[in-house]
């Protein structure tokens, strides 16, 4: 028999039971017989009892003690994977001598485990921001950089820093709104568009001023460039100097210059320049910098996105489907909609969705038919990621105010 010593509880195996698993730990030692080859393979060695010791935990040997007895490893519910997978590849055990049920439930649940320690990983670095300000320290003029750190970027460090997120979230509203007050006719006189571009000019200070700001104050320009939240704020200030570039060109072209305006509602420019003016409205994306729900709701799509990816298919090849099919009953009905498959998709797509505008509708009962289970089938489809969505979204809102009130 080998006297085993693990943890302080003795176990006796005897050696040519061992002897069957060669290639494990407990095997080798009852096949060696030099003395500092063994000594290698275990902690420490007791001459007085012939004992080996183990200093691993006593509680899961009891698995290999009965493994090696009956040659089948048992995988219980309440074991941590991480720690049993430790454990058996220390006594170089392999999970396939275990029974293929257990075998199932254990990589689920490694597999969830491992899901969620990503998670929490990754909600981690969302809130990265918020842990960086000890990267300050040694660089050049580290203390004022921090400073001015944590009055744009942690609005709990300060109620100065509380003061500019709010400000950040207003001055955002006010461009939207007037970015939106700019469209209405009302407003498009002399003295409507002087007001609009002041207003328009105050914010583009403003969310210059917030992004210098934050581009002098980050620890690293690499990882600064990198942030999706920073490359949102460039976003918003661009349309404001790119509209006053091509608004200014060069004087020295008056005559090509005065063609421009001339035309500008209807060549390439005014294009350009239109577009431009309508980038404006990503600055609304501003808000998720100081909102736990938009981050939230980002996370949370960035999570599920195969679930979105296969909504999406599902929702196209019910477009195709149903489309070919309300076709290929109404395409004989005198002054009919659908005269091809593709003006039959912006049905399927309504008629999917659930929405139904009626603007098209089947005149025949076959058709109607169609329709009917083309609206049960949207009905089911909608329905289905839905509870995934809100629970995660729940989930990822809890542990993300979670950690700002840590904070």
């Amino acid at each position: 028999l080998l006297n085993i010593n693990v943890g302080g509880k003795l176990f006796q195996i005897a050696c040519k039971v061992l002897a069957r698993y060669p290639i494990t730990r407990l095997g080798k030692l009852a096949l060696y017989t030099d003395p500092v080859k063994k000594l290698q393979l275990c902690d420490d060695y007791l001459v007085q009892k012939n004992e080996y010791f183990f200093d691993r935990d006593p509680s899961i040997f009891h698995y290999i003690f009965h493994f090696y007895r009956s040659g089948v490893l048992w995988v219980m519910d309440e074991m941590c994977p991480s720690n049993f997978v430790e454990e058996i590849e220390y006594w170089g055990i392999h999970l396939k001598y275990s029974q293929r049920c257990c075998r199932i439930l254990f990589e689920e649940k490694q597999d969830e485990l491992s899901e969620y320690l990503k998670i929490e990983k990754e909600l981690e670095a969302e809130l990265e921001p918020l842990e960086s300000g000890r990267q300050f320290d040694g660089k050049f003029l580290g203390r004022f950089r921090k400073i001015v750190w944590n009055l744009i970027e942690n609005p709990y460090s300060s109620v100065p820093a509380k003061i500019i997120a709010v400000m950040s979230s207003f001055f955002v509203l006010i461009s939207i709104v007037g970015m939106t007050l700019s469209t209405v006719e009302e407003m498009k006189n002399k003295t409507g568009k002087k007001w609009m571009e002041q207003m328009e000019m105050i914010c583009a200070i403003f969310f210059t001023s917030e992004y210098l700001m934050r581009l002098i104050s980050a620890s690293s320009f690499k990882n600064f460039l990198r942030a999706a939240f920073n490359a949102i704020d460039l976003v918003a200030i661009l349309p404001f100097y790119i509209q006053i570039l091509f608004e200014n060109l060069d004087d020295g072209d008056m005559q090509y210059h005065e063609e421009l305006h001339k035309v500008e509602n209807v060549s390439k420019l005014g294009k350009v320049l239109k577009l431009i003016k309508l980038m404006r409205i990503f600055r609304i994306l501003k808000l998720a910098r100081h909102s736990t729900g938009l981050r939230a709701f980002s996370f949370t799509i960035r999570q599920c996105y195969q679930q979105v990816c296969c909504l999406l298919l599902f929702i196209a090849m019910g477009v195709f489907t149903f489309s070919a099919l309300i076709h290929s009953v109404e395409h004989d009905v005198p002054g009919t909609d659908f005269t091809s498959i593709p003006c039959a998709w912006w049905w399927a797509a309504v008629s999917l969705s659930t929405v139904g505008y009626g603007d098209t509708v089947p005149d025949t009962i076959l058709g109607r038919m169609v329709a009917f289970v083309c609206i049960s089938f949207g009905i089911i489809l909608n329905g289905m990621p839905i509870s995934i969505l809100y629970n995660k979204f729940s989930d990822y809102y809890a542990k993300l105010k979670a950690h700002e009130m840590s904070q």
